[in-house]
């Protein structure tokens, strides 16, 4: 259980009113509630969205997260354990799964401070130091409250939350040795085979593949086009329907039953497949305290490749079976 402290003193200690120690407890609440397996924190996302629609980043999240959950699910499905030593695919498992957690820990306090804020009538974004949030998204809470400009908030989180992954799962030794050194990742990469999807009730597939992973830049600039994919004007509806109407299980089939080419389901249910793992914070670092925002975050994105990717997507998907049946009569 996590207790509430701010630089290793009790809440108790602090002097705070009634309406300040009430958000802090039901925020932390909350968050150990939702924050359980890519199942939870997929809904909990889009289930803030719904509440409040002006902030955009939970709809985003909330589809980020179902391609980790679908992600995951990969890792136990028909293909990929014909290809993939089990250490290796457990070790892949759990860094998708740390990273999930530690966005969501940090973000979703973010979120329902922001919903408190709005019931209370004032901004309350002072008491984001009890969930070590950085102190570059509480000036950005603060500015969103002033100036209401959502799509510099949608960037801000966007920077946030890469940030945020970047020491505890990028550059973390185990997984930047066994994972992302790796030569199954770094083909899968090099090849675009990973891609986040945003699918729609009628079978298209839209979105942006992920290439150069590691690097911080490379994050924040998907991020920015998957925001503007996902926003755009003419899209929107229709991944919103998808969100609505379709049930997250972590299996592909969740939108592979909406194509036009039929696909029988290959990857397990998530909550099926994993055991809830259980995740701790050993040391907090602010990360903006030692990482210079850059101009280039906040500059306009532009779209190197083509959006619409269903016939992209099924074409890769025969290159992967190809490429590991292939290497299967090899050994």
């Amino acid at each position: 259980m996590m207790t509430l402290r701010l630089n290793n003193i009790p809440l108790s200690s602090y002097k705070l009113s009634y309406e300040e120690e009430f958000c802090l407890r039901k925020i932390k609440e909350a968050t150990e509630k939702k924050n359980v397996d890519n199942i939870s924190r997929t809904r909990a996302y889009f289930v803030f969205f719904e509440t409040h629609p002006d902030i955009n980043w939970a709809f985003l999240a909330s589809m980020v997260s179902r391609n980790g959950g679908w992600n995951m699910c990969d890792l136990e499905g028909k293909w990929f354990p014909r290809a993939l030593p089990k250490k290796l695919r457990t070790l892949m498992f759990l860094t998708f799964e740390r990273a999930n957690w530690l966005i969501f820990q940090d973000a979703f306090p973010q979120l329902l401070l922001y919903h408190y804020s709005t019931k209370m009538g004032q901004p309350m974004f002072h008491l984001l130091r009890f969930f070590y949030v950085s102190g570059f998204m509480e000036a950005e809470w603060n500015n969103y409250w002033r100036k209401r400009d959502g799509k510099r908030l949608m960037t801000s989180l966007i920077i946030n939350e890469q940030n945020v992954i970047q020491h505890p799962v990028i550059e973390q030794p185990v997984f930047k040795k066994k994972v992302f050194h790796s030569f199954p990742y770094n083909f899968q990469d090099w090849f675009h085979f990973s891609s986040v999807i945003f699918p729609t009730l009628d079978g298209d597939l839209y979105g942006a593949s992920v290439s150069g992973f590691t690097k911080l830049s490379n994050r924040i600039d998907l991020g920015k086009r998957l925001a503007d994919i996902l926003l755009s004007p003419e899209l929107y509806h229709r991944f919103y329907q998808f969100a609505k109407q379709t049930e997250h299980t972590g299996s592909r089939v969740d939108y592979e039953r909406y194509l036009k080419q039929k696909h029988l389901r290959d990857t397990p249910f998530l909550r099926t497949t994993y055991p809830v793992i259980s995740h701790h914070i050993h040391e907090h670092q602010d990360w903006s305290e030692f990482r210079k925002i850059k101009k280039a975050w906040y500059k306009p994105i532009h779209h190197k490749r083509p959006i619409f990717l269903t016939d992209w997507y099924i074409e890769k998907q025969k290159q992967m079976r190809t490429l590991i049946g292939i290497e299967e009569m090899f050994k």
